[in-house]
């Protein structure tokens, strides 16, 4: 597996407990607001908080509800680890490899400047792989994961780093489901609609539907979406 490992500077802001690095991957910003909530911020762009976690928990339960014995679960970015939560909730999961391109982010959470990181980082079940996840989706055996929960940027209109825009892609998704076994879901977070993923994803998954889901960000209201598509169980290949 290529590790994506590089040399990270990290700075912490001398008048607060807020934490920055910059890597080869651009910064990354932990803030403590005011309102008593964490804020991860990349490159400057808001990535997720701890005031609105429904979706990101609903990224791991909905695919969790579509599969009979999910036992082996890949998710596609740490954030602030509420998708990973909700997954090792599930006592049918065996194992969840969690892949995050940034390494000061899992030591952030193995630290506990994310309160809830280091139980989630010590659990048993858990592998981390500090990597790009299409290259890990790219290399991984066909058929490894039970469920695939991909949510590395703010969806395909909203990148954090432009070079994701592939993962949104068909040759992409097809690795996504070339590594997920027949009866298996892969399910993509999004900040707003995205008709053309779907309509990729239809070309990739023999099943696909899009679920809205209305959140309070920071007093606005938006709607976030997740896509999942299904490979059936008597046609796990392309």
């Amino acid at each position: 597996m290529s590790e994506l490992v590089n040399e990270t500077e990290t700075a912490i802001a001398e008048t607060s407990d807020d934490v920055s690095t910059r890597s080869a991957h651009g910064d990354l910003v932990l803030r403590h607001r005011a309102d008593g909530h964490l804020e991860l911020r990349a490159n400057g762009i808001f990535v997720m908080d701890t005031r609105e976690t429904s979706t990101e928990k609903a990224l791991a339960t909905r695919a969790l509800d579509l599969h009979a014995d999910p036992r082996h679960v890949l998710i596609g970015g740490l954030g602030l680890g509420f998708t990973l939560e909700a997954v090792l909730s599930d006592g049918r999961v065996e194992t969840v490899t969690v892949v995050e391109i940034e390494p000061l982010l899992v030591e952030w959470m193995r630290a506990g400047r994310v309160p809830h990181g280091p139980a989630l980082m010590s659990d048993e079940r858990v592998r981390i792989e500090v990597a790009d996840v299409a290259v890990v989706l790219r290399e991984s055996q066909g058929a490894a994961y039970d469920l695939v929960l991909l949510d590395v940027d703010n969806g395909p209109g909203y990148l954090v780093h432009d070079a994701n825009g592939a993962l949104y892609e068909a040759p992409a998704l097809a690795d996504a489901r070339r590594a997920t076994a027949p009866g298996g879901t892969v399910v993509v977070w999004s900040a707003a609609q995205a008709p053309a993923l779907l309509e990729v994803m239809g070309q990739v998954f023999d099943e696909t539907e899009a679920l809205s889901y209305p959140v309070d960000l920071q007093g606005h209201s938006e709607t976030y979406w997740l896509y999942a598509g299904t490979v059936s169980r008597r046609n796990g290949t392309n």
